[in-house]
């Protein structure tokens, strides 16, 4: 590389300017096409960053096309069509706006951990599937039995729930899920029950086939069940474990309670167990569904603990249901691929979904507790912290007289992506606004790093 000085200039990641000025000598000319660029370790010596710096340059680098990764050879720079070259030239010269640019940090709530993800094990039972017979036919339209047999077999050993293979429902994901449910269950019911905030995913899925709503509060303490004899529906959906989006899990009084109501009211609960795996302070709560499986319709998924691109969910349902919803659906095609089927049934019964379950609430908890020391130290009194004994996010309540869309705004100047909550919500509005922040796919350093530039976006520039 000829005339390629590095200087740190401002404030912004070391990453990012590291990124910036390789992009500027590769499209001015001072790297060639096809010329070696130092290796991460060399790299990182030099300038004095850490090795996961300069990784996350040539990161950038790479998915924008400037470089390309040649296995153990190492780095090269690609060569720039003339055209683009002389676009690139000519943008590099303009300011560029916020909106066209990736965020430094994104605290997104829709992905999971990609460096402990089991690539190696799961691409080896993966080949192993596809020399078996039953690859290559069309998937059974309730799930393949020998996935629904491990499901029910782990569902008794983690959440407590008696079950069978003849009781599950595989799908695509809970949406889905929920969608068919309310085909069987719109003639019986008409309305139903929702928490109030709650995901907005289920409410859309009931809205669908035309279901009013009732709301059940729910505060930083927990779910408000004095209200519950007032009610007309006898249908209810709940997030009792961990619930979403604010994160408190019911009490045991809480569970007997539900199940005293909609035993009286002979309806139906729906519990949406979803991310039940990454409890941090005790072991997770037992399911509803364990209470009571005659009035209780399980649902679970794969996309929070493991993959969410693997589109694999379940519902378990009392028999009548069950009944019911096999006669609407027996000629419907399984909405799930097959592939991932036979590849998780594999992955459970040589006994590494537990391995894995296990080895990432560890890996989550220590993010989590990283997250909220960071959180406390920056911000202090101008936060309070909901949600932070499980799950793969924190809400925090801002106190500082600024409004949700504010408040995303100045992060996004910043270069940090955060998620708004005021969609959860119906009637029960908070009283200062609340943002939501993800953190199962962030490393430490990126975690303190994006703290620190929501600190500069919401405090330090006032």
């Amino acid at each position: 590389m000829k005339n390629t000085i590095f200087t740190f200039k401002d404030d912004s990641p070391k990453y990012k300017q590291i990124y910036e000025q390789f992009k500027s000598f590769i499209e001015q000319g001072n790297i060639l096409a096809n010329e070696k660029l130092p290796s991460i370790r060399q790299l990182a010596d030099s300038l004095q960053v850490s090795r996961n710096t300069t990784l996350m340059a040539y990161e950038q680098l790479v998915a924008e096309g400037y470089i390309r990764g040649e296995g153990r050879k190492g780095y090269f720079a690609n060569e720039l069509e003339p055209l683009i070259f002389q676009r690139a030239v000519i943008s590099h010269h303009k300011k560029q706006t916020n909106s066209n640019k990736p965020p430094v940090v994104n605290f997104r709530a829709d992905a999971v951990d990609q460096t402990h993800f089991p690539l190696k094990i799961w691409r080896r039972i993966a080949n192993q599937v596809l020399t078996l017979q039953d690859s290559f036919r069309y998937g059974e339209p309730f799930g393949e039995e020998c996935l629904r047999e491990q499901i029910s077999t782990y569902l008794f050993q983690s959440r407590g729930v008696k079950t069978n293979a003849n009781a599950i429902i595989i799908g695509s994901s809970t949406q889905q899920m929920l969608v068919y449910l309310g085909q069987i269950l719109k003639d019986e019911f008409q309305s139903i029950i929702v928490e109030d905030p709650g995901y907005d995913g289920a409410r859309e899925a009931f809205q669908f086939h035309r279901f009013k709503f009732e709301t059940l509060p729910v505060y930083e303490t927990g779910a408000d069940l004095s209200q519950l004899e007032q009610m007309k529906s006898r249908l209810i959906y709940v997030t009792p474990s961990h619930q979403s989006p604010m994160g408190v899990s019911m009490s045991i009084q809480q569970r007997q309670m539900l199940i005293h109501w909609v035993n009286k009211m002979r309806g139906y609960m729906i519990e949406d167990d979803y991310d039940s795996e990454f409890r941090y302070t005790q072991k997770p709560f037992p399911a509803l569904a364990s209470i009571d499986s005659a009035r209780v319709i399980y649902l679970g998924n794969f996309s929070k603990s493991f993959l969410p691109g693997i589109r694999l969910s379940y519902m378990v349902l009392p028999q009548p249901l069950f009944d019911r919803y096999k006669k609407h659906f027996t000629h419907f095609e399984s909405p799930t691929s097959l592939f991932s089927q036979l590849t998780m049934a594999k992955f459970m019964e040589m006994g590494e979904w537990n391995r894995h379950v296990k080895r990432m609430r560890l890996v989550y908890k220590r993010k989590m507790l990283h997250f909220v020391s960071e959180l406390k130290k920056q911000f202090g009194q101008h936060i309070s912290i909901i949600g932070e004994q499980s799950g793969l996010y924190l809400l925090i309540k801002l106190h500082l007289n600024r409004s949700e869309e504010w408040l995303i705004q100045r992060a996004s100047s910043y270069g940090v992506k955060v998620c708004p909550t005021s969609l959860y919500f119906i009637k029960n509005k908070p009283d200062d606004p609340i943002i939501k922040l993800g953190f199962s796919h962030l490393s430490c350093d990126e975690i303190e790093l994006g703290v620190k530039l929501l600190k500069k976006a919401w405090i330090e520039s006032k």
